[in-house]
């Protein structure tokens, strides 16, 4: 953990969700209101991305997801992707002691072979340097959308059909889940969305079907371990019925 960052605490009451996906939204804007480049915001970025990741540590959640890169961000100026490109290859080079120190296990989830060549290695690298590490599962989703992933999820359910392997009339929502990108872990019970945007932007479509929704006007370079606490203070008002009614629970 940085020097003179405190550790994020909560009470034995505190319900600790398995798993947490973010929306980082706002680097851009805020760069703009400092009158620099849009890439300026994207590396301020990186100490909100560490102080979340130890906060999420320090309590004891099992996943982060950060949606780092969408599908529909290509369309954004090339040279605000080819510096987003250049910026992740050197983060995952200058985190990775932090990850070792904190026993986080990186991951990654969508279309990794779209990526760069040198940033697809770096990844790739860095999940398996880190793959022993036995705490937090840091996943970042990097060329993904939801639509993607449904997608994808079809097209490999499809070839197990003809190859024999699944018989479609077993076909349920478990067996779908199977062939998500995420088959490996829980859907996220919480997902924090900043920059005031109220909507997902075509984020884990199928596994937030039933995630609390958390949205903040604080822009994602200024986010820090006292906002992730605010939006696990709403999450505990939360009553998660599932369908049900408050009785049932």
């Amino acid at each position: 953990m940085q020097a003179g960052v405190r550790m994020l605490q909560v009470d034995s009451t505190y319900i600790i969700p398995r798993h947490i996906a973010v929306i980082m939204d706002g680097n851009g804007r805020w760069a703009k209101k400092r009158g620099a480049a849009r890439i300026f915001g994207h590396r301020s970025a990186t100490k909100s991305v560490r102080e979340v990741t130890e906060g999420c540590a320090e309590i004891g959640v099992e996943y982060l997801t950060l949606y780092a890169f969408s599908t529909e961000n290509w369309a954004r100026p090339k040279e605000e992707v080819d510096a987003l490109m250049e910026l992740l290859v050197s983060s995952l080079r200058n985190e990775l002691e932090t990850l070792m120190k904190n026993n986080v296990r990186l991951n990654a989830i969508g279309d990794i072979d779209g990526l760069p060549v040198n940033c697809a290695k770096e990844l790739k690298e860095t999940i398996q340097l880190t793959s022993a590490n036995t705490g937090l599962m840091l996943t970042l989703a990097l060329n993904y959308s939801g639509h993607w992933d449904i997608l994808q999820a079809v097209k490999k359910y499809v070839e197990a059909v003809q190859a024999g392997k699944e018989d479609p009339e077993m076909l349920d929502e478990e067996v779908f889940a199977n062939y998500l990108v995420t088959k490996d872990m829980p859907d996220p019970e919480l997902m924090i969305r900043t920059s005031g945007e109220l909507r997902i932007s075509n984020f884990l479509l199928w596994q937030l079907a039933y995630t609390e929704l958390y949205f903040t006007n604080v822009l994602w370079p200024d986010f820090r371990k006292r906002h992730l606490k605010a939006a696990l203070d709403s999450f505990q008002k939360r009553e998660r019925r599932f369908g049900k009614i408050s009785e049932q629970i």
